[in-house]
């Protein structure tokens, strides 16, 4: 997909309508590796469109902390906290672009089943932690169901402040909408935040199983790209169908 044919800067504006929920999204790493196109059409739906960079497909791991989660009528003082990981690449449909997700962990068995249930992401339970020394971070996730292990240690940045439209930045990490197939059908989940005010990171040491497991090829080297943010506060809105 070539990316002067989609509109990247319509999904960054919010929607009319009520929030189903907010989410504060703390301490993010985005890493990215380049992946076979072909090996990446055989796991994305075929309603979905490969968004590409230049002609480059991306998978991306992102561990980071999820705080006050909650639906729009819950009590913010009752908010959930976890911690999270995503594996995910990029994808167009019906020209918008967004995220495709081939698995989430977390470290609260209620909000994987609440996700499962709602949304109908693909989470799975895992235990999860995440200890920072002034600028170092070290994330570690151990999947419970068979033991896939994501362990990064990185080092936050010089900042970049906020991704301009298009470059690879943007392309990354400026991501609102998401897809899901659900009962046969695509569905699409918007959020709405602040641009993130990005750093680079320098990865310290990586350990990655969650690509693998998700059917593509294993990660045997650091990540192609390596991004931190502090975070931004989010509004959920309603999953539609196409």
């Amino acid at each position: 997909m070539d990316k002067q044919a989609v509109d990247r800067i319509a999904p960054t504006v919010r929607p009319a309508g009520k929030a189903v929920g907010y989410q504060r999204w703390r301490s993010l790493a985005f890493l990215h590796w380049e992946v076979p196109t072909a090996a990446l059409r055989q796991v994305v739906p075929a309603e979905l469109e490969l968004d590409l960079y230049e002609g480059t497909a991306y998978v991306g791991v992102v561990p980071f902390a999820m705080r006050d989660i909650r639906p729009s009528w819950w009590p913010r003082r009752l908010a959930f906290h976890f911690l999270e990981t995503n594996v995910r690449t990029y994808v167009v449909c019906q020209g918008q672009p967004g995220v495709y997700f081939f698995s989430l962990e977390a470290n609260s068995r209620l909000a994987v089943l609440a996700a499962r249930a709602s949304f109908g992401l693909p989470y799975y339970h895992a235990r999860m932690q995440m200890e920072q020394s002034g600028a170092v971070v070290d994330y570690l996730s151990r999947r419970t169901s068979n033991g896939a292990v994501h362990h990064l240690r990185y080092q936050v940045g010089e900042p970049l402040g906020v991704s301009e439209p298009g470059s690879l930045e943007h392309f990354l990490l400026e991501r609102y909408l998401l897809f899901v197939q659900r009962g046969g059908r695509v569905s699409v989940g918007q959020v709405h935040h602040a641009p993130y005010p990005v750093h680079r990171a320098r990865v310290l040491g990586v350990q990655d199983e969650l690509i693998a497991a998700a059917g593509l090829p294993a990660v045997r080297t650091p990540p192609r790209w390596a991004h931190y943010s502090a975070g931004v506060d989010v509004e959920v809105l309603p999953l539609r169908a196409r």
